[in-house]
């Protein structure tokens, strides 16, 4: 019995997508894409008389089915959510295990969501335009006709006619990545066609499109790999987006093999995005898109890459079957990052990770109350219903610690790892369910383990981890706090000093965070935000004098101490300070996208200063991306549809 997507209306359990051709042409003037996605199919069951793909705000001008016309296609009326289903008669019934081709001629429109194109403004370089897609969870029906399903793996291939560079989530065919920008032709004049081609079957929401005025530099493989790196950026960020991740990420993944198994894509590039990008990274094969926030100048921020890299086994490799099962991907993906934070660093680190999670989860759990669906790991979606919604940290860490759990329960990592060797091994490739996975792993330790790991197993609440709801995790963690111990101290000396009212009698210096790294930073500002009671005026803007931190380029800091600030006695002063940083008029001249920042800080701004808060939402909405635009909205109570027809 297979769970059907509620995400999707295409016909996927009868007829398939095994491979997509793209033909297209990227329109800067008109902010489309316009050519063709030719499907082939196979039929899974007998008499498949019909194709149903997802679409979202596409304009299909013309269907072929074997290379014939097709004149009575059928576009469905538009599913808020899930778009328009574009229903294709075949000219003859498909027996299970038969193919067909469907060539589909269409362009995008300017209101999906999937793609956003800059103005030149919005780049670093301010003199080319910019575009780039985002097409999970359910948006690549927004790029093209496709069967809109993680449960769907495909191949593709792409010719791209642009007059920017491009970029595709796969190996560049022609022209070569080393070889001179945009094949030596003029930028933002000259039409040059890119080759692409992704052998791995990959799900949809893994396809991925970036055009810009972009350059390559590659990264020192270690001795014996057969795959490459290299990270892209417009030219003005080149020089500190390779310092930044040049060191880390090949040594990243060549410690990701080891635990994991061979790297499947060949290439590992980095696309260092503009900041409307609302993520930190996007997994996207062969080409991880990250964040500008990352580029700290002093490779604190790096670990991001453990997480994205560490994707390509969990999600592109062994994918969720849908959305109700997204903490396969996400729960593992971070479980996994932090044990190499282990490997790489050392067992402090992995702890000091796991308790920044842990806040960030329990502010997750929090903000669900009023829909604790959301907090469950295994979300039972309704036909139709919204994923972004749900969208949160809870999958990610709530996740991770599950499985900490298990490992703790089994006997620790020496049992563990073998077992996340076989599961990989065995369901790569393939799309699952949790069930499927709690299945393989009961499997795996009666055939492999000890009769006592079988009964712990079966100690574990399956129940309250898997389908409850609730504040807190079922089971009250621990973890190393060698690192976090220093910066709690720290956080513990200010709490304790808010009844002394002679601020010149505080013994802090500013030279308190020196010792202390960008994550213990990050730790420090958080227990002093736990703490039930907040910190007088006077003693916040002592503490901001004495460690700038209202100035920090760090985004990781500086969002922070707005969240920590923003609750206490001193918000009001900090309060335009704030608004003005996350939609960038400020030092840093650029809008803060990314969701990590700008929602926690719209949601704070708004309970000191709602007026404030929805004036400055409202003057640099369109500078954010459509999924941001959307979920801060509903952060404030607005609605978005009035917010685009007033401008």
């Amino acid at each position: 019995m297979h769970e059907v997507d509620p995400t999707s209306q295409s016909n996927y359990l009868q007829i398939a997508t095994k491979h997509i051709t793209f033909d297209w042409t990227v329109d800067f003037d008109n902010k489309v894409i316009a050519g063709t996605a030719t499907h082939e199919l196979i039929a899974k069951n007998d008499e498949v008389s019909e194709v149903i793909f997802d679409t979202s705000y596409l304009h299909i001008e013309g269907v072929k089915v074997d290379g014939d016309a097709v004149q009575d296609f059928r576009l469905g009326p538009k599913h808020e959510v899930m778009g328009s289903a574009l229903r294709v008669p075949l000219p003859r019934t498909l027996s299970a295990g038969s193919s067909i081709l469907v060539e589909i001629t269409y362009r995008t429109t300017a209101n999906g969501i999937a793609l956003q194109f800059l103005e030149k403004e919005q780049t670093q370089g301010k003199t080319f335009p910019f575009l780039f897609s985002q097409c999970q969870p359910i948006h690549a029906r927004d790029l093209a006709p496709v069967q809109d399903t993680p449960s769907v793996k495909l191949t593709y291939s792409a010719s791209v006619r642009s007059v920017l560079p491009v970029l595709l989530s796969a190996k560049r065919i022609s022209p070569p990545s080393d070889g001179p920008a945009h094949d030596g032709k003029i930028i933002g004049k000259d039409e040059v066609v890119y080759t692409y081609d992704q052998p791995t079957p990959i799900p949809s929401y893994l396809l991925a499109i970036a055009a810009g005025n972009l350059q390559y530099q590659s990264f020192q493989v270690p001795d014996g790999k057969q795959w490459k790196s290299g990270v892209w950026s417009e030219p003005e960020l080149m020089d500190k987006s390779f310092w930044e991740f040049s060191r880390d990420t090949t040594r990243f993944l060549a410690a990701a093999e080891n635990l994991a198994g061979p790297y499947r894509f060949g290439v590992y590039d980095l696309l260092v995005l503009p900041p409307s990008f609302p993520y930190g990274g996007m997994e996207n094969p062969c080409l991880t898109f990250v964040t500008p926030t990352l580029l700290a100048g002093d490779r604190s921020l790096t670990d991001v890459v453990i997480h994205e890299l560490t994707h390509s086994w969990f999600g592109n490799g062994v994918t969720h079957a849908h959305a109700s099962h997204f903490w396969l991907n996400e729960g593992w993906t971070t479980y996994v990052e932090r044990v190499l934070l282990q490997i790489i660093h050392s067992p402090a680190h992995r702890g000091l990770s796991s308790v920044i999670g842990y806040k960030a989860l329990l502010d997750a759990l929090a903000l669900f109350e009023d829909k604790p669906k959301y907090q469950k790991l295994v979300i039972d979606f309704n036909y139709g219903e919204d994923p972004d919604s749900a969208y949160s940290r809870v999958p990610y860490d709530k996740g991770a610690n599950f499985l900490l759990h298990i490992e703790r329960t089994l006997g620790g990592l020496a049992v563990f790892l073998p077992y996340v060797k076989d599961y990989i091994a065995t369901y790569m490739g393939h799309s699952i369910s949790t069930e499927t996975w709690k299945n393989h792993l009961y499997a795996y330790f009666q055939k492999n383990g000890s009769e006592g790991q079988i009964e712990a197993l079966n100690s574990i609440d399956w129940d309250a981890w898997l389908h409850q709801s609730g504040l807190r995790l079922p089971v009250e963690m621990e973890y190393d706090l060698t690192l976090v111990n220093p910066a709690n101290a720290l956080a513990d000396r200010w709490y304790e000093s808010r009844y002394t009212t002679d601020i010149s009698k505080l013994d802090f210096k500013s030279s308190d965070l020196d010792s202390l790294d960008a994550n213990q930073r990050a730790v420090f500002l958080e227990r002093l935000e736990s703490y039930n009671e907040s910190l007088p005026a006077g003693h916040l803007f002592h503490f901001d004098k004495l460690y700038s931190l209202s100035t920090t380029l760090s985004a990781e800091i500086r969002f922070r101490f707005y969240t920590l600030v923003l609750k206490s006695p001193a918000a009001m002063y900090f309060v335009q300070g704030a608004a003005n940083w996350v939609i960038g008029v400020d030092d840093t001249g650029v809008i803060k996208g990314r969701m990590k920042f700008c929602r926690p800080v719209f949601r704070a701004m708004f309970k000191v200063n709602p007026d404030l808060t929805i004036s400055t939402f409202k003057q640099a909405r369109t500078q954010f991306h459509p999924i941001a635009q959307s979920l801060i909205a509903q952060d404030l109570g607005l609605d978005l549809t009035g917010l685009r027809g007033s401008g």
